[in-house]
């Protein structure tokens, strides 16, 4: 839930029926003090119950920014001026205060532009058959190198995106991983898994189904929330 606070900026985009809010100032009910404290979000207008920040950046993240930082995000700033070309889909930001308390007066006159590429349904699919193989072949691989290797080159082959340069250096990766375990045990085939792999095993797959949920939306998913955070200790 974004934090209350001053200055907030909020365009509308009729179209997707979506409400995008930028965030300024805010007070810390705490230490009773504001601070500068940037966030995106996006309302769904038909589900108002649906909402997500897509980005966030903070005030005391920022107190002495490296050069490289300022030039990928705008720092953190209220009192700005934010506008939404709805044809092109590009949010402009311009200005601001960015709360500095050695000089309170300040003035930015940077200008910025946002626009928020959204996976397609073919490109999530893709990934979540690409997360789930991965995962298989890891667990084929400690058994059995040589049906892992004619898994990783016929199923999980297909679900790699070569032109991505980081999916190709994983697959690559898990070339070697085959080749190393042949040698370590070049006449054993398969290994039967005692009671520490099975809770590995366990906990790799509970991390895949954590990973996997991400892209699924509350309704669908189990709660967020831990069982035993409930018990009174």
């Amino acid at each position: 839930v974004p934090m209350t606070g001053f200055t907030q900026r909020a365009t509308i985009d009729p179209e997707l029926n979506e409400i995008h809010v930028l965030s300024g100032l805010s007070k810390d009910k705490e230490k009773r003090e504001e601070n500068v404290r940037n966030s995106f979000w996006i309302y769904d207008i038909l589900h108002p119950n649906n909402r997500s920040c897509v980005y966030k950046n903070d005030q005391s993240v920022k107190e002495n920014p490296n050069k490289s930082l300022q030039e990928e995000e705008p720092c953190p700033r209220f009192a700005h001026q934010l506008v939404y070309d709805e044809m092109h889909k590009v949010h402009y930001l311009f200005g601001g205060n960015p709360g500095k308390s050695c000089s309170p007066k300040m003035r930015l006159d940077d200008f910025w532009s946002l626009k928020l590429c959204r996976p397609s349904k073919e490109y999530l699919l893709r990934h979540c058959k690409y997360l789930i193989r991965k995962h298989r072949f890891e667990e084929k691989a400690q058994t059995d190198p040589v049906i892992a290797l004619k898994y990783l080159q016929n199923d999980l082959s297909v679900t790699v995106d070569h032109s991505d340069p980081k999916e190709t250096k994983e697959f690559s990766e898990k070339k070697k991983i085959i080749f190393q375990l042949a040698r370590a045990h070049p006449f054993v085939l398969c290994v039967s898994a005692g009671f520490s792999d099975v809770d590995h095993t366990y906990a790799q797959r509970t991390q895949l189904f954590d990973t996997l949920v991400n892209f699924f939306p509350d309704n669908m998913t189990p709660p967020k929330g831990n069982l035993v955070d409930l018990i009174t200790l």
